[in-house]
């Protein structure tokens, strides 16, 4: 397949990179396909012919979005947009990754794909958009909505965690807010199996079990023997700029129905990741 990956130098992308080599990559990223630019997709698209596109480009600070609202539009929900048009002229799909925060985050069991949404975020308002902008110009379309990813191709909680770990005795991390940790490797290869088929649509992809960050990041530590008091704090305590969802499990159902294999539970997946540190 000749496959097009925007954002192909963040996380998500370069592991993606990785688990598609096989197969004949275009990798983009923000200085050589800006996808604001609605004449510059079109021409790029137009040029590589791509069979799928790939879009992990986004803004993803959920706090900068806050501040930053203009950009935030233009990125997750212009530039799905942009390539959703630009795909339908060369009858190309478009896989885009979506989140979790699209959800309001108040359920208590595991969502599938066609629950109420109701952001509460500017980055979920604006990744709804996208997902919208998307339905309505193409049929031959991946939404693929993950959460709490985590990789070495970028920073993320874990790494965090380890690097506060050298400086600090105590650290508080939140305790309200359920999800599942998913390694941007084991998203990717499940990403590679949607694509090869043909089954278009809403998909949720997550590493399998939920925990919470407080939990998670106890687990973090645990693994790598390290003494560390962790303290369990509400979200209002924390008091970060953007609200989160406080329950973020997405339901794999409709995944396993349509006869994909399920993502390993996300403490296997920590265990590798571990490893390369």
């Amino acid at each position: 397949m000749r496959i097009l990956i925007t954002g192909g130098d963040g996380m998500l992308g370069t592991d993606l990179r990785e688990v598609l080599k096989s197969e004949d990559l275009i990798v983009t990223n923000h200085e050589s396909l800006d996808i604001t630019d609605r004449n510059q997709v079109m021409e790029k698209i137009k040029e590589y012919k791509p069979e799928i596109v790939i879009n992990c480009a986004a803004m993803t600070d959920v706090d900068g979005c806050e501040t930053k609202k203009d950009l935030a539009y233009k990125l997750n929900a212009e530039g799905p947009e942009n390539l959703a048009l630009a795909c339908r002229e060369i009858d190309a799909t478009l896989a885009h990754i979506s989140t979790d925060y699209v959800f309001k985050g108040n359920n208590n069991r595991p969502l599938i794909e066609d629950d109420e949404l109701g952001p509460i975020s500017i980055y979920g308002k604006s990744k709804l958009k996208g997902e919208e902008n998307v339905e309505n110009i193409l049929d031959k379309y991946f939404i693929i909505r993950t959460a709490w990813l985590y990789g070495k191709n970028g920073p993320n909680f874990i790494e965090k965690m380890l690097e506060l770990a050298k400086t600090h005795d105590t650290l508080t991390v939140v305790n309200d807010q359920k999800g599942s940790p998913t390694f941007t490797k084991d998203l990717s290869k499940g990403i590679y199996e949607l694509i090869k088929s043909n089954k278009y649509g809403t998909y949720h992809l997550t590493n399998s079990g939920s925990t919470t960050w407080y939990e998670f990041a106890k687990l973090i530590f645990e693994k790598k023997k390290i003494d560390i008091n962790v303290m369990p704090v509400t979200s209002e305590e924390f008091a970060a700029p953007a609200p989160r969802p406080h329950y973020s499990v997405l339901s794999h159902d409709k995944w396993k129905n349509n006869g994909f294999e399920e993502l390993r539970n996300y403490e296997d997946a920590l265990d590798e990741y571990l490893n390369l540190y």
